[in-house]
């Protein structure tokens, strides 16, 4: 797939209750949706989307580049992102860049010197947890994405980190506990992810030539998911 300077772009993130769609030319953002679900994404993504390049003016064939959040997050929100972004990618056919839910929540503190630490709720009493550090405003990672009791991955950090994430205001109290001041607490409006933090992402790697073929896109979990460890109980039994 032959790359464009200035590529238009559709990027989504579902890794999550909220359901985030951003268009961009290059680096302009041209339009932004987010909406905060309880029912599952499939009833309302692709009228998300469609709403959105309505809105811009823009069709389907108009677009050069897909960029989606391949986790980890809520099993069957990074699915229902992965398949969709596939199937339009496949139709379409367009190249696609993967983000890390992670890497896009660090982007939400983009000018921070102090290490940012992402603490994402995994449920179960873990978090899914990596932490960066900001060079230019986007996130470099300082060691490897991970799922973990929070108490566990607090103990190691420095203690000049700042907290961003939906798993930061479920586990205040032990950041707190555990040494670190109030104000290492991002302000609520950073910790969702914004399609338009992932366009950017994406974009970096587009350009050096990591964009990927729908097919070799595929979901990143971290752990496996409860149907999965039921069937590896089932094996030992």
């Amino acid at each position: 797939m032959m790359m464009v300077d200035n590529p238009r772009m559709l990027a989504l993130d579902t890794s999550s209750q909220v359901s985030s769609v951003a268009l961009c030319q290059g680096e302009r953002l041209v339009a932004e949706s987010a909406l905060h679900l309880r029912s599952t994404h499939s009833q309302s993504l692709l009228a998300q989307i469609d709403d959105l390049l309505r809105a811009a003016g823009w069709g389907p064939a108009d677009l050069d580049l897909l960029a989606v959040v391949t986790g980890p997050g809520a099993f069957t929100g990074v699915r229902i992102g992965v398949a969709t972004v596939k199937g339009l990618a496949q139709v379409l056919n367009l190249p696609v860049v993967s983000v890390s839910s992670l890497t896009a929540v660090a982007m939400n503190l983009p000018l921070l010197r102090r290490p940012v630490c992402v603490f994402v709720d995994a449920r179960k009493k873990e978090v899914y947890t990596q932490l960066f550090q900001l060079h230019d405003g986007f996130p470099r990672p300082l060691n490897q994405a991970r799922v973990i009791a929070p108490h566990e991955a607090l103990a190691d950090l420095p203690l000049d980190s700042c907290f961003v994430g939906d798993g930061v205001a479920v586990y205040y109290h032990l950041i707190l506990q555990h040494g670190f001041e109030p104000s290492a607490r991002a302000p609520a409006c950073c910790h969702p992810i914004q399609a338009s933090r992932v366009a950017a992402l994406a974009l970096q790697d587009y350009f050096k030539g990591l964009a990927q073929r729908p097919e070799q896109v595929v979901p990143t979990y971290i752990r496996p998911s409860d149907a999965e460890l039921n069937r590896q109980t089932n094996n030992v039994c």
